[in-house]
């Protein structure tokens, strides 16, 4: 079942290594099914130069596997919380991609220093709070998939228009509508702390880019109006 979707995310997968977001087996992709019954996930601890689309896992939204021999990524739960949270993501990502997941590891949120930052990311990156020793022996990634969802609800963060998140003293997830596009928006979130690493280097006391800039190259791309690109 879902034979071309295992393709794409098995595709996805392999891009984070192309992308250079992963070593190892240091991360995931997932998909929703169209009918959003099912989710299709990379299985875990997996060699990505052995994965093929035979071994993506197939689950129902609950993480009971309907398809697959092996057993779906450790990080399952937390994939399906982030399906159950946030309306319209179709695909999720989790590396432990070496600038962002420092940011994490460093419990910063991630500022908009400028319009790279701007094209993707309405705004801050936000970094969770740390979870509880009983969050983390009680469900653990389930758990993880609460906390991304708590820290947009209260700090009314839109996780459309910010699909990223640093966990604290863990690492970074990304979402879309599409598992490719989740990859992409992973990509640029390291990228661009990557960047925001060298610009407080430059210049420590640095401020975010100013409303106009983020507001004119966010809505440029995203907004009714948008512009940039091809019809």
């Amino acid at each position: 079942m879902l034979e071309e979707l295992k393709e794409r995310v098995c595709r996805c997968n392999l891009e984070l290594v192309k992308d250079g977001l992963v070593v190892l087996t240091w991360g995931n992709v997932s998909a929703l099914s169209e009918n959003g019954k099912y989710v299709v996930i990379k299985p875990s601890g997996v060699n990505y130069a052995e994965l093929r689309p035979e071994h993506m896992v197939v689950t129902d939204r609950g993480g009971t596997v309907v398809e697959g021999t092996l057993r779906p990524s450790t990080d399952l739960p937390t994939h399906l919380e982030l399906y159950n949270a946030f309306p319209g993501v179709g695909g999720v990502v989790h590396t432990h991609s070496r600038w962002a997941t420092a940011m994490a590891q460093a419990e910063q949120d991630l500022p908009c220093y400028g319009t790279t930052h701007a094209d993707y990311f309405f705004g801050t990156v936000p970094c969770t709070r740390h979870l509880t020793p009983e969050e983390i022996q009680s469900a653990y990634e389930h758990n993880t998939g609460l906390v991304i969802a708590e820290t947009f609800q209260t700090r009314g963060i839109d996780p459309a228009a910010v699909p990223a998140v640093l966990v604290c003293k863990h690492g970074p997830f990304a979402w879309a509508p599409t598992p490719e596009k989740a990859v992409e928006n992973a990509l640029v979130l390291d990228e661009v702390a990557h960047m925001a690493f060298l610009t407080k280097g430059f210049n420590p006391a640095v401020n975010p880019a100013p409303q106009s800039i983020l507001d004119k190259h966010y809505y440029r791309k995203h907004g009714a109006g948008a512009y940039y690109g091809q019809k």
